[in-house]
């Protein structure tokens, strides 16, 4: 659904509210709603739509859901009125110095902490957090975005300002192969790409235990390929990939 509190993308999907909260709910799963508009103002909050998703999605019972939240005024707003739902600092803020990265993992209001993915391999500074910490942290996996990109946040402003309703001019990424759009193989050779394997012999080991997957937007049959990736097991891969190429019940192309 297109919301005026959304972030990080614009997308306008067609699944009912209620179905994807049964869904979830069906396979015990958390649901978060992806509120990570960092341009909002007081008067945004009223929103009808916004407010009638975190309604549905705090009344839920089995499982706690979530919200991923940029800006300030917004997780207050949250605290306040929906307590139920737990909230996630949003990548978004771009949060590239470790010490502010830290910082934001002490903040109390937030359960999980996303940081920019250029942090992801700063392992010296990482091993020395505390368990507390640590069990906050949630790594972004696959970013395809440059390593060496300098206008990432600027990026995220234009979508918060599209999904605002306001008049802008797409933006132009123009970091090596950001006319491209996005391929994983191209994010398996990002600096901070976060392999299987690095998740079992490096980040688990060092007391890490939440990864996040990027993908909303980019179509099905590209997040098919993250998910044989990161959560089967590759002698499983083509077994389940050909079971869902031949189920006529889903759309991937």
């Amino acid at each position: 659904m297109d919301c005026l509190w959304g972030g990080g993308r614009v997308g306008f999907g067609d699944a009912a509210p209620d179905d994807v909260i049964a869904l979830m709910n069906e396979y015990g799963i958390s649901a978060r709603l992806t509120f990570s508009n960092s341009l909002l103002k007081k008067e945004h909050l009223s929103d009808k739509k916004c407010n009638q998703l975190c309604k549905l999605f705090s009344s839920t019972k089995k499982e706690k859901n979530g919200v991923i939240v940029h800006s300030d005024l917004l997780t207050d707003y949250l605290k306040e009125n929906y307590p139920e739902l737990y909230l996630v600092s949003s990548t978004t803020k771009v949060i590239t110095d470790f010490d502010d990265f830290e910082a934001e993992l002490n903040r109390r209001e937030f359960e999980y902490v996303v940081p920019d993915f250029r942090l992801n391999k700063s392992f010296e500074r990482l091993s020395s957090l505390l368990k507390n910490q640590k069990d906050k942290v949630e790594f972004l996996c696959n970013e395809c975005c440059d390593f060496a990109c300098k206008n990432r946040k600027r990026c995220y402003e234009n979508v918060s300002r599209k999904n605002l309703g306001e008049e802008v001019s797409e933006h132009k990424c123009r970091a090596p192969g950001g006319q491209d759009g996005y391929k994983f193989s191209l994010a398996m050779k990002n600096p901070a790409f976060i392999s299987i394997e690095d998740i079992q012999k490096t980040y688990i080991p060092l007391g890490f235990s939440n990864f996040k997957i990027e993908g909303r937007g980019l179509g099905s049959a590209v997040v098919l390929e993250f998910l044989l990736y990161y959560m089967t097991k590759p002698e499983c891969q083509l077994e389940v990939r050909e079971a869902i190429y031949l189920d006529s019940m889903l759309d991937l192309f």
